[in-house]
């Protein structure tokens, strides 16, 4: 965003770290609120919240001349309501004659001057601002989340200090733990993951099972080097070292050969030794790695992620974890740091069982849509309007957009490995048939990604199903 000139009560665009621009207002910082050292930046309330917080200049537009750009890239319900508050609040100003009533810290009719409620910067979800919520209340559920949320800091003259920007270990409310943490498999996922787990201030030592294969992973494994990761020798070798060990890989096979291959996980597995499955893979995979994990001594824990490598690499995957419980709450720092939400979802098997059933609605969704982008191609339509018409309606979605566009403009670079997709659709329907429950639309959506592979589509995006249409 370019440097705007401000002043106190002028209405902006404000970008808070990762997050979409959101509508708020400059206002006059708390008298007891030091402004960040270094950087130039206005101190903002933002519209259908109560959050505050330090923006750079450079991440200020103003409101008006960008009002119609912001709307349109912007589709939650929550940030309507904020552009309603908004416009709310100009009729008022409006009908007061331009002047605006402030009640923050004034006295009331007797005099007496209003407590005002301490200042609460939350952390953004990937559409909108989060609704304020009591830190304290915990889920009845044993279907846990576990949330980030800005570092809200009480001194001891009780002076609220405010630490906003995106989440890191100096800025956010992320203490990284102290335990040694190991990372094995280098990937579209596992990248972005490693890197924000550096970024939070984590100990993190990696390996990555294709070096010995692809020279040039060697340079990939360097670049974690150089953020402050340690080089592990051999899966083995990792899990000896660390306290907890997190694995991402492409598939069962690989996720078996890691554990129980030469020098693989299982030779470094001792007493009290965590190791969390991070792979997309089928519940009976899982519970064979759990036993023979425990049989060692070891902890287990399943985790496999929701989202793509652009989700990864933003720290706003989605976990889903069971298991050992007290694994998960020990790997509480890292899955702030990699995540937006995880959940506890019981015994070891569940979270392998969601994860397949998300992805099989996913991979069918994203056939689907291929399917009607070539049909309208086909029946003279507009693809463009097409596009257009869907972004507008109930389906509209980031994904949707996303994906749409790299059709249209046929750009199939990997966000999501379109074998990989394949792979969960093909354990779904696998898992299906075990439950005797019929999966006639994630077969039939499995069918046109094994036509796409046929095409050599096999390392391209999972958009890239559209080719089978084509072709």
């Amino acid at each position: 965003m370019a440097t705007v000139h401000l002043r106190i009560g002028d209405l902006v665009w404000g970008k808070l770290g990762r997050y979409p621009p959101w509508p708020g207002k400059v206002v006059s910082p708390p008298k007891d609120l030091k402004k960040p050292r270094g950087k130039k930046c206005h101190f903002v309330k933002f519209f259908g919240t109560e959050d505050h917080a330090w923006i750079k200049v450079e991440q200020l537009k103003p409101y008006h001349p960008h009002k119609e750009e912001m709307i349109k890239i912007n589709k939650g319900k929550r940030f309507q309501q904020a552009v309603d508050a908004v416009e709310d609040f100009l009729k008022k100003k409006e009908k007061q004659g331009g002047k605006e009533q402030s009640s923050e810290g004034k006295g009331d009719s007797k005099g007496k001057k209003t407590p005002t409620k301490p200042l609460k910067i939350l952390e953004e979800d990937d559409e909108d601002l989060s609704a304020l919520k009591d830190p304290s209340e915990k889920p009845a559920s044993s279907m846990e989340p576990i949330s980030k949320r800005l570092k809200i800091v009480e001194e001891d003259t009780r002076s609220p200090s405010i630490q906003a920007a995106d989440s890191t270990a100096i800025n956010g409310s992320i203490t990284p733990t102290d335990k040694r943490i190991g990372f094995l498999g280098l990937g579209l996922m596992g990248s972005g993951i490693v890197s924000n787990l550096l970024k939070m201030g984590h100990v993190v030592t990696v390996w990555n099972r294709t070096v010995e294969k692809v020279p040039q992973d060697n340079q990939h494994c360097d670049l974690f080097i150089q953020e402050g990761a340690r080089l592990g020798r051999t899966p083995a070798e990792v899990v000896s070292m660390c306290d907890i060990t997190f694995s991402c890989v492409s598939d069962p096979k690989a996720a078996r050969d890691l554990v129980l291959g030469p020098s693989g996980v299982l030779q470094g597995i001792r007493p009290g030794k965590c190791y969390v499955e991070m792979s997309t893979v089928d519940p009976e995979t899982i519970t064979e790695l759990s036993q023979v994990i425990s049989s060692r001594g070891g902890r287990f824990l399943e985790a496999p992620v929701a989202g793509s490598q652009q989700v990864s690499n933003e720290g706003m995957l989605v976990i889903l974890a069971a298991g050992d419980r007290t694994v998960y709450e020990d790997c509480s720092s890292c899955f702030q740091a990699m995540g937006k939400t995880s959940f506890f979802l019981g015994e070891v098997g569940n979270a392998a069982r969601m994860m397949l059933i998300l992805n099989m609605v996913q991979g069918s969704f994203m056939a689907t849509i291929a399917e009607g982008l070539t049909l309208a191609q086909a029946t003279g339509q507009s693809q463009h309007t097409f596009l257009d018409i869907l972004s507008h309606g109930q389906m509209a979605s980031t994904f949707v957009d996303q994906k749409c566009q790299n059709i249209l403009q046929g750009n199939f670079k990997p966000d999501y490995y379109l074998k990989h997709i394949q792979k969960d659709l093909r354990l779904a329907i696998s898992m299906g048939d075990t439950a005797n429950h019929p999966t006639p639309m994630a077969a039939a959506a499995n069918e046109v990604y094994k036509r796409a592979k046929a095409l050599d589509q096999s390392d391209n995006d999972m958009s890239a199903v559209y080719r089978a249409y084509i072709h």
